[in-house]
Order: structure tokens, then C-alpha cells, then sequence
């Protein structure tokens, strides 16, 4: 495989800290059809992300549930794949043992889900402090990292 400048950049971006933690349900109406006013928005929202020279953070967990929403909503696998892939070029945090402990101690710590609880986790470990979503508490801070609604 033959790295370009341009490959090079996108890993800088991958490897900076991240301001912004996106949670899946925004990408999810970003592309849903289906969503009426959320899915403008949303689709507004990210657009502005893309142009941003500090791209936001996500986790391998907002990819794998994006996906699987994408597909259920019939959207062809192929298309759901190459969506998945291109927002893997944003900050991608990885699943590990060490996150899902990080995550168990941000439920407890909060009384989330633990799904949620690994969104927190996934955003405090590239120092994100805001979060987008509309799971989490609009407003709500959780230790430094405060959640925005953008459908608020």
C-alpha cells in the first residue's frame, strides 16, 4: 500500500484530540430520508463538520450502530458500508477493554446506560467537551464534557 500526502493528512486528523463527539443518532437522520426537519438539520450539521479543519470524534461503537440503523431502514449494504467508511475518516476511538472499563465507571458514576456510558468515555478520551446527541440530557455536563441537542 502506497501512503500520499493526502492519506497522511487524514491520519493527523484521526490522531489530533477532538472538541466534538458525535453520537450515532446524528448521523443516523443525517441520512435518513425519512426524518423531515431532524434529518435537515442533521444533514446541515454534518456537512459543516466535514468542513472543519479539526474533524469531530466518534467511536467504533457509533459506526457499528450506525450501520446496523442505516440497514434497517433499507438502506443497500453497500451504501451503509461506504457511509460507515467515510466517517471513519473522522477520529475514530476504538473499542477496548480499557474503554469498556472507562465506560462501566461513567454508568456508575452517572447512572447511565452503558451504552451511553461508553459514549462518555469514548468523548473524555480525545478530551472532546461537547457531545452531540439527542440520547444524552441537552445540557446536561458531565464532568467537563456537556451535551448538546441540536434538535433542541
Amino acid at each position: 500500500m502506497v501512503f500520499t500526502s493526502e492519506d497522511a493528512h487524514l491520519q493527523e486528523k484521526k490522531l489530533m484530540p477532538a472538541d466534538i463527539f458525535i453520537d450515532t443518532n446524528i448521523l443516523v437522520y443525517a441520512h435518513d430520508l425519512d426524518a423531515g426537519h431532524k434529518h435537515n438539520i442533521a444533514k446541515r450539521f454534518v456537512a459543516e463538520l466535514w468542513q472543519q479543519p479539526n474533524w469531530p470524534g466518534v467511536s467504533v461503537q457509533v459506526l457499528q450502530e450506525l450501520y446496523v440503523n442505516l440497514y434497517r431502514k433499507g438502506i443497500p449494504t453497500l451504501e451503509a458500508r461506504e457511509t460507515v467508511q467515510d466517517y471513519a475518516a473522522w477520529h475514530v476511538v476504538e473499542s477496548s477493554v480499557s474503554l469498556l472499563e472507562e465506560g462501566m465507571d461513567e454508568t456508575e458514576r452517572w447512572r447511565l446506560s452503558l451504552w451511553d456510558g461508553l459514549i462518555v468515555a469514548a468523548a473524555r478520551r480525545i478530551a472532546a467537551s461537547v457531545i452531540y446527541s439527542e440520547d444524552l440530557s441537552d445540557t446536561q455536563d458531565y464532568a467537563g464534557i456537556r451535551i448538546v441537542n441540536p434538535f433542541v
